[in-house]
């Protein structure tokens, strides 16, 4: 009876060390991305930042024009005040601000407009690259026999051997040729539940 109490508690310190070193991780075999550069120089995405620039210039455009447009009345406006020293404005004069004001307010809700479109767009165009990019990044992994993808400004430092962005980049124009510079889906608005 000793001799089975011997051997199982044998055998059950062979064990153990077994067992933990099935729960071991695998050793990391790491490769490094710059997803900037991904970004910035896939040809889909280079094509889409030409397009939000042009936008976002006009945008600018619109923003000087319609300043330009209101400053001549708002200058006016503001010398016919300041002509009153401190007395009432007579009714036309109150009307010329009301009506200022209302330009100035449709302006700003025009330009505000417009600043959200573009936004939207920019959310689009990030969120179409981002689909794809996952899936390319796990496929240059597994090509290179990789378990661990690190984006290069995590690192302190690498090699350059293990850098594989030009694959990513590759990849990623293989699968997504282009992208739609259009605003994103909305979010539908939630309705209050009737009971």
């Amino acid at each position: 009876m000793r001799k089975i109490l011997i051997l199982s508690a044998l055998s059950a310190a062979i064990a153990v060390p077994s067992a933990a070193q099935a729960q071991r991780a695998p050793a990391a075999i790491v490769v490094v991305v710059d997803s900037d550069r991904v970004y910035r120089d896939c040809n889909a995405c280079r094509t889409a930042q030409a397009q939000l620039r042009t936008q976002a210039t006009a945008l600018q455009t619109r923003q000087t024009t319609l300043a330009n447009g209101l400053r001549p009345e708002g200058t006016a406006i503001q010398t016919a005040i300041q002509a009153l020293n401190g007395r009432e404005p007579d009714a036309a004069l109150r009307q010329r601000v009301q009506t200022f004001q209302q330009r100035q307010e449709q302006a700003n809700q025009e330009l505000s407009r417009t600043q959200q479109n573009l936004q939207s767009i920019q959310a689009n165009v990030i969120r179409q690259i981002e689909e794809r990019l996952s899936p390319v990044i796990n496929q240059v992994m597994t090509q290179r026999g990789a378990n661990l993808a690190v984006d290069v400004n995590a690192t302190l430092a690498h090699a350059q051997g293990l850098n594989v962005t030009d694959a990513v980049i590759a990849a990623l124009n293989a699968v997504l040729p282009s992208l739609s510079v259009t605003p994103g889906p909305q979010q539908p608005q939630q309705q209050p539940q009737g009971r």
